[in-house]
């Protein structure tokens, strides 16, 4: 994977539809040129995955996910044996000499590829993402430093396998616990926050063909307003372009406060903040 230099990320991202600004540009542009996996931090909402999307799809990468949760472990992390094709192997050989068996079961036509191995394992350009990585257990990020360290895994029963074309790592975090200073360490570090209402603007304008400029610009004013209360959950930047979409779909060209009250659900989804954003939107409106 190869950018030529900053502006040349700025440009291509720009190409599929991800603004970038200076510092994501630079930081994207680092992280392919030294190898270093990316890790990118921030609210929920912001662009972080988006951003892992648009670097593959910019370099016509293939896009391998893994998703943390709690409790997700290393065989849903890395790989794990096909134990019932195992057994019904098992039971089919019968009388045959332990050894032999066990030899012919612990083979590639039994194992289970998990994204982490699906990464290393790829020929192909590969941008490997590692979403809210913050919600795995921290013994997740053990596993995560072996990997990313050296680009290969030992499998016991089939040796060490490593990356013969190393991918472009993105790992994502909200920032709900604080990630170790050795995953910290290995990692480029990007911190993401909700764009400038001008920004904004031009995001909604490039991602959604044939809105008017002063729609546009009023709808990311509005977001910026909302995402100033103290709301359960803040409005994402996708959440703005499905507003800007639904508003299409409506064939609405403005947003007043009818427009509002009619599409907020787009945006907000408690009912308290929806009843505390149409305070605030009604008061700023008088």
């Amino acid at each position: 994977m190869t950018f030529t230099s900053p502006g040349d990320v700025r440009e291509r991202l720009a190409s599929v539809g991800y603004l970038p600004d200076d510092a994501i540009a630079t930081t994207v542009y680092l992280a392919a040129a030294l190898g270093k996996p990316l890790l990118v931090e921030g609210p929920a909402g912001v662009g972080k995955t988006e951003l892992a999307k648009a670097v593959a799809e910019t370099t016509r990468s293939g896009l391998v996910r893994l998703q943390c949760y709690e409790g997700l472990d290393e065989p849903r992390a890395l790989y794990e044996w096909n134990y019932k094709k195992q057994l019904l192997r098992i039971q089919a050989a019968g009388d045959q000499d332990w050894s032999a068996t066990h030899d012919d079961i612990f083979t590639e036509e039994f194992l289970l590829e998990r994204p982490l191995l699906t990464a290393i394992r790829r020929a192909d350009p590969t941008v490997l993402l590692i979403d809210e990585t913050d919600k795995a257990d921290v013994e997740v990020e053990g596993l995560l430093l072996e990997v990313l360290s050296d680009f290969q895994v030992t499998i016991p029963e089939l040796g060490t396998i490593t990356a013969v074309r190393r991918p472009f790592v993105v790992l994502t975090s909200n920032a709900t616990r604080e990630l170790s200073e050795a995953l910290k360490r290995r990692c480029l570090y990007l911190h993401l926050d909700y764009p400038s209402p001008e920004r904004e603007r031009d995001i909604v304008k490039a991602r959604v063909p044939g809105i008017e400029d002063a729609l546009a610009e009023r709808l990311a004013q509005v977001v910026a307003t909302l995402r100033a209360l103290e709301l359960k959950k803040a409005p994402s930047i996708a959440e703005t372009i499905d507003w800007a979409r639904t508003l299409l779909a409506l064939g609405l060209d403005h947003l007043d406060t009818d427009a509002i009250n009619a599409t907020l659900g787009v945006v907000l989804k408690h009912n308290s903040d929806q009843e505390r954003a149409r305070k605030e939107l009604d008061g700023s409106s008088r």
